[in-house]
This record gives structure tokens, sequence and C-alpha cells, in this order.
């Protein structure tokens, strides 16, 4: 592969199938459904389609919560969308969500479905509809919705810059690297100080602000993503998001919702597919292999 440094753009840039990278055989510059496939439906009022990726886990963690506090009417069904497989751009999904993006929700529990794509939307509809989560008005809610979007804002310097460039870029640029780095450690220290003063991110009350932003930057904390990018980027240092990590890491909604569309990692702590409570108990993927 050529030295990156002696790249010089093109006047009119064009596509080349397979130009390298983890992601090369599911990326394109253009929309829409490659191949005809109907989403699964299942029977609870709410139908997710995803993956247990950070984006995914948001949806699932709040879930979990809501069921957790009581609110039986939060039932789901959450069906696995391979992403490395394409399974996003079939035509079911494509229709739920024209972005071809994890994860997307049909919301059956009214007179007509409604449809949900980007998990900010989705929380929000969420923590409206079962009145959770997300304070009611003022200043409170003021502060969730800012921290929930900061972190739709944020994450992708981390996702798709940091996390691209140094864990599955074909080739390691120094200067990609260098300048991703530089800003996801500026984001955990924005975190950081935030969190030296505050239990939660929005204050004292645990909101759907925490639970977007943990499967992102809790896990880089706690060195879960991004192979070593833990310890290369001294994650250790940020010692109040390590505290919230942890927190909410001994939450069990929080552990069982990280498990759901889950495809990496130790088998029984993969839940593949969730259709009702008891699947965290009978259907993990260590269970399913051993009965196999």
């Amino acid at each position: 592969m050529s030295d990156p440094s002696d790249y010089t753009p093109p006047e009119v840039w064009t596509w080349e199938p397979g130009n390298g990278g983890r992601f090369a055989n599911i990326n394109r510059p253009t929309a829409g459904a490659t191949h005809e496939r109907e989403l699964p439906v299942g029977k609870h009022p709410f139908q997710l389609y995803s993956q247990g990726t950070p984006n995914g886990q948001k949806v699932t963690i709040l879930f979990e919560e809501l069921l957790e506090a009581g609110h039986a009417g939060a039932e789901y069904d959450a069906w696995l969308i391979e992403i490395g497989k394409g399974d996003q751009f079939g035509s079911g999904f494509v229709a739920l969500n024209p972005n071809s993006k994890i994860p997307a929700l049909l919301d059956r529990s009214g007179p007509e479905p409604v449809r949900l794509f980007e998990s900010g939307a989705i929380l929000m509809h969420l923590a409206e509809t079962f009145g959770a989560f997300l304070p009611a008005g003022g200043a409170a809610r003021a502060e969730t919705l800012s921290w929930l979007f900061w972190q739709m804002g944020s994450a992708p310097f981390l996702g798709g810059g940091f996390g691209h460039f140094y864990a599955y870029a074909p080739v390691k640029i120094r200067y990609a690297i260098d300048r991703y780095a530089m800003e996801a450690k500026r984001q955990l220290d924005v975190l950081d100080r935030r969190l030296a003063d505050n239990e939660y991110l929005a204050g004292s009350d645990y909101t759907i602000a925490d639970m977007a932003v943990w499967p992102w930057y809790g896990a880089l904390a706690k060195g879960w993503i991004y192979g070593d990018a833990g310890r290369f980027l001294s994650t250790h240092e940020y010692r109040h998001v390590n505290r919230w990590a942890d927190q909410l890491f001994a939450r069990p909604a929080v552990r069982r919702g990280r498990m759901v569309n889950r495809t990496s990692g130790p088998l029984d702590e993969q839940l593949h597919e969730r259709h009702a409570a008891s699947d965290f108990e009978t259907r993990t993927q260590d269970k399913l292999d051993a009965g196999a």
C-alpha cells in the first residue's frame, strides 16, 4: 500500500469499491436498499432492530431500565441486525430507517405505528412516552438534553475519528491518530470535570444522558473498545469518569442492556435476540451453543 503522505486528491473524487479497511465491504457512497428482506415482527409493543454496538446499547439499556422501574408497557422484541453482513441495507430496514444505521424502532403501542431512527430520537421518545429518565421541564430538562446532544455531536469524533484510525484503518496515519486522540482526551476531560461535582451528567438524577454517554465513554474508560485504546489514552487518569462508569455498570439493567443484540465478547454476555426477560437466563449464546 502506498505511503498515505504521498496522496494528492484528484480534481473529482470517484469511488473505488473495496478500498481497504475493516468495513470496506459495506461502505458505499449511495443510499437505499441493496436486497429484498422483510423485517421480523414479534408480539410486544416495541420492535427494535439493532446490534449491540455503543449506539445500540443506549436503547436497550433504556428499555431494561424502564422495565426495572416497573413500566410493564415497555416490553420489547430486539431483533439482531448484523451490520458487518449488510443487514441494514435490506428493504425492510431501509423502509424503517432510510439512513441504514442501527438502531431503528417501530412503536406499535398507539393506534398507528410510529417509526423512529437515530438513537437520540428513540431515547427521547421512550422517555417521554413513559415519563421517566427525562425531567419534564426547567433547568434539569435543559441539562439532560444538553448532555444527550453533546454525545450525539461528540461521539463521531471518538468512533469515526479516533476509533477508526487507531483500530480499523488499513494503515496507521500519525496525523489522524494524533488529531483524534487529542480530541478524545479533551472529551474525557470535559466529562471528568462535569462528574467531579455531579453524581450524574445532568446532576443528581440518572437520566437518558447517562445512558447515551456511558456505552461510548464508559466503555472507553474501562478499556472495552478499540483494543488497547484505554492504555493508549491513559483513561485511568480520568478518576471521576471511572467512578461514574463503574457506578452505572453496577446497575442490573445496564448489564442486561449491554448484552442485547451483542455479537462479540464472552458468549455468556451475548443475547443475540431478546423477546422476554427470561431470555437473559436461557438464551445467551453460551447456552444456545451448548444445546446445539
